[in-house]
């Protein structure tokens, strides 16, 4: 806890039930994002580590109620949440432990106020989410929900005042890394019921759903694959923009995540009709180097 101690003396947060506080929600995201956290830890100046920590934690806390138990539960609890999210915000205080930490963040990133409050106004179409029927469709999804969504860690990676460029180049990264996240977590997403590809890019192909639900290795489909893969790739390489939109300090981070990603649509190029059965994520071994290389980078920055 050496590092985390002293990102939490640079953070300025010297209370110790808030430290507390962040520290239990540093253990949470660890459970589900340890690769993120140790990149986290490791690539961006302390003194921001503790306010990553506690933005992933807040949409993770959303996240959770939107998926957890039946719709009707999950729009009651989304509907308080909602409210003492909104409350908190507009009186910088709650009793809520999991809100402390994010209303603190608040207070040192002004910024994020905002969009804390984007992101939960379009989380809730997530409730109802029935798929895409067109491309156009799934455009609209990633500016209502995928780019709030990332702009909630994002916003504390960018540039400080104007942010309308680096948005916008934000949108183009989350636009890649949404559509491969469909991609390469389409089994998952088939066995909880959701179909994440338009189903007008399955006509095209003349692929159906119960192609992808039967795993059938049919070589429309692998050109269907193949095809949102190409997509991925040009527009990660677009993406790549942003980098020099935000701060050098914050650039081995944004780097690190562009990279990630890169990692995994050529994992999942490599075995396409694998898939059909699992997701895919980044070789660890070309994942590892990847945080080495941005590592050194790092500390170059932050002498």
């Amino acid at each position: 806890m050496g590092s985390w101690k002293r990102a939490l003396d640079a953070a300025g947060i010297d209370d110790p039930g808030l430290r507390e506080d962040y520290s239990r929600q540093r253990r949470q995201v660890t459970r589900y994002k340890r690769e993120a956290v140790l990149a986290t830890g490791l690539l961006l100046p302390a003194r921001l580590v503790p306010h990553v920590i506690a933005a992933t934690a807040y949409m993770h806390r959303t996240d959770t109620l939107l998926d957890s138990g039946p719709l009707d539960e999950r729009k009651a609890a989304y509907t308080r949440w909602e409210q003492e999210v909104a409350d908190g915000l507009a009186t910088g205080a709650t009793d809520h432990p999991e809100l402390r930490p994010l209303l603190h963040t608040v207070a040192a990133h002004p910024a994020l106020r905002d969009r804390a409050l984007e992101y939960l106004a379009g989380a809730v179409a997530d409730l109802d989410f029935a798929g895409f029927a067109t491309e156009a469709d799934y455009q609209r999804y990633v500016d209502d929900y995928s780019l709030p969504a990332f702009m909630v860690v994002a916003t504390l990676l960018g540039p400080d005042g104007d942010q309308t460029a680096y948005r916008a180049a934000c949108r183009t990264v989350i636009d890649a890394s949404q559509r491969l996240d469909f991609v390469s977590d389409l089994a998952e997403d088939l066995a909880d019921g959701r179909l994440t590809l338009p189903r007008q890019t399955l006509d095209r192909h003349g692929v159906t759903r119960t192609d992808l639900e039967q795993a059938r290795d049919l070589p429309a489909l692998r050109a269907l694959i193949t095809e949102q893969l190409d997509q991925v790739d040009r527009t990660l390489a677009e993406g790549r923009a942003v980098v020099a939109l935000v701060p050098p300090a914050h650039r081995p981070m944004v780097r690190c995540m562009i990279g990630l990603d890169e990692l995994t649509s050529t994992a999942a190029r490599a075995d396409i009709p694998a898939l059909l059965h699992r997701s895919a994520g980044p070789a660890k071994a070309a994942a590892l180097r990847l945080l080495a290389r941005e590592y050194l980078r790092a500390r170059r920055t932050n002498r």
